[in-house]
């Protein structure tokens, strides 16, 4: 099959003229409105029963749509409190048909040779559970929260064929989408694009060589000044980067606000140098401590009479000794048997 026309990508809304409804077609409540948010035509798909409510490409089940890029992005925004239901048709290499189908309605993954569905689920963070929480699935199954983000799905159909029939993938033939949603258009690529990423970052990282690119802009929302995409919308890759199944159901979740868990790298430990400084503190601790050094202060002083004979004034400082005490070794007045008493010089005084 000739798919050079298909490259990088398909604008499939823009190939099929979705406007003139010509190779396209519509059931239910349908309609095309502007949306401000987005700044683009949408199309509002609403109704009761998703299954009367819908817009198929092509228009007939005799058509093929023949598109081989393995990505497939779809651009939507779920109905808050609604549910919602999208099935395609892809053929393998070995010329079957197999239905792949996501939805708020589904409340656990089911199965056939011929067909897979995938719950979709809102409000649940991207990355995998432990295998203790996969009934968390079931609890949290139900119709889009009261809030909703313009949202791109990416979906990886070579590896879900691969990993969950063992099939090749070969080419999409049809798309349905079901009601309640606003989906603003269809891509198919081989190509993976990563929103947020600019083409400087993804050249020096290397990531174009891996096949990894910025968000055309016939596929990307609208951004103001200083905004960040993740913080405006939402981006949903399935299956998820981590390549395990997250429990067979579709997350909703904001990128920005979950990020995966890292392993922290281990750190050398110098065992030799631990155990040398425990015995140092040990041996601090248990070694006998030194007595304490402890010196003789007089607190109390004895009244002294005051001999008014002396000539004192204020200016001249007074010594106080006690009387017990004395200093040896001193031949100067007073001395007696080479020793000099205190009391003798209780009344000294030094000009």
């Amino acid at each position: 099959m000739d798919n050079l026309w298909q490259s990088p990508y398909v604008n499939t809304f823009k190939h099929f003229n979705l406007v003139t409804w010509k190779k396209a077609t519509k059931e239910g409540e349908v309609v095309s409105l502007m949306d401000k948010t987005v700044k683009s035509t949408v199309y509002r798909i609403t109704g009761s029963i998703p299954a009367g409510n819908f817009i198929q490409l092509p228009k007939t089940n005799t058509q093929s749509l023949g598109l081989t890029g393995r990505y497939f992005y779809l651009l939507f925004r779920p109905i808050p409190s609604k549910h919602f239901v999208v099935h395609l048709d892809v053929v393998t290499a070995e010329n079957l048909t197999i239905r792949v189908s996501f939805s708020t309605l589904f409340k656990s993954f089911k199965s056939t040779s011929t067909w897979l569905q995938f719950p979709f689920v809102c409000g649940t963070p991207q990355g995998s559970l432990p295998p203790y929480a996969a009934e968390i699935v079931k609890d949290q199954s139900g119709p889009a929260p009261m809030v909703t983000k313009w949202t791109i799905l990416c979906l990886d159909l070579q590896h879900i064929l691969s990993v969950y029939l063992n099939r090749k993938f070969l080419y999409v033939k049809s798309i349905r989408l079901c009601a309640n949603m606003l989906v603003k258009n269809v891509f198919t690529s081989d190509t993976l694009y990563d929103p947020g990423l600019t083409m400087s970052d993804a050249k020096r990282h290397g990531l174009t060589a891996q096949g990894i690119c910025p968000l055309p802009r016939d596929m990307s929302y609208p951004l103001g000044k200083g905004e960040h995409w993740h913080d405006l919308y939402d981006w949903i890759r399935f299956p998820s980067e981590s390549g395990h199944k997250t429990f067979d159901a579709i997350q909703m979740a904001s990128s920005s606000s979950v990020m995966p868990p890292k392993r922290i790298q281990p750190q050398t430990l110098d065992v030799s140098k631990c155990v040398s400084d425990r015995v140092s503190m040990i041996h601090k601790l248990t070694a006998p401590r030194q007595p304490a050094k402890y010196v003789t202060v007089t607190k109390d002083l004895p009244e002294m009479p005051l001999d008014m004979s002396s000539n004192y004034n204020d200016e001249d400082v007074h010594i106080y000794a006690h009387p017990e005490k004395y200093i040896p070794d001193m031949e100067e007045n007073g001395t007696v048997n080479g020793k000099i008493y205190w009391e003798d010089l209780m009344h000294l005084h030094f000009p």
